[in-house]
């Protein structure tokens, strides 16, 4: 077993990366976006990697950080999520993106990923809901079903003033951060976003 494999970024394929280390080369299942995070060629970099095997095969999957593979070995537990998924879903989603997706329990989001469907999405939703409440950033604002304020935190100024004026206009504090987190769009300002929080709550147009 390899807990990480330290050495020069010497390939990039297009599935695959190759790190060599002591004279040995390591080829290692690394998808795109990942393997921008792993770094450039020509790069020392480390990789931390798990060794998949079963009767007929064999792989290393490799990862930029210890929680990315953290979150894949997660991933695995979950009943026909294999290590390409888990893999894809490391790699596409960031570690606060997905688990949060998870906790919310946003099916949209996490069926963007190639090869996970419904049935999966909700299959993880159900097993990993709980495990993964410790990957949600501690201030971050949580939709029920919804994960469109993903990367964003309580203390963002608009998200705040957002919440603080839907308050004064009547509603309560866990209606407005809902009202307000589903309806964020990133580059949106404080009035836009009060506006569309009460289309969201009224189910109708407001010009």
């Amino acid at each position: 077993m390899y807990a990480y494999i330290k050495g020069q970024l010497v390939q990039k394929r297009q599935e695959h990366i190759v790190v060599e280390a002591g004279g040995v080369g390591y080829l290692i299942y690394c998808l795109a976006p990942m393997q921008e995070r792993v770094g450039h060629l020509n790069d020392n970099v480390i990789v931390y990697t798990y060794h998949y095997v079963r009767e007929d095969t064999a792989a290393l999957y490799g990862f930029s950080a210890q929680e990315e593979l953290d979150l894949f070995l997660l991933l695995l537990q979950v009943s026909g999520i294999g290590p390409k998924v888990a893999s894809t879903m490391a790699s596409y989603l960031s570690p606060s993106v997905l688990s949060l997706a998870v906790v919310s329990g946003d099916i949209k989001k996490l069926t963007e990923i190639k090869g996970l469907g419904k049935k999966g999405a909700e299959r993880i939703i159900l097993e990993l809901k709980d495990k993964l409440k410790g990957f949600v950033p501690k201030d971050a604002i949580v939709a029920e079903g919804s994960s469109s304020a993903l990367a964003y935190s309580a203390d963002d100024e608009v998200m705040q003033e957002a919440i603080s004026a839907m308050i004064v206009l009547g509603y309560s504090q866990s209606e407005a951060v809902r009202l307000v987190a589903k309806s964020y769009q990133e580059g949106v300002g404080t009035e836009a976003l009060i506006r569309s929080a009460l289309r969201t709550a009224s189910g109708q147009y407001i010009g």
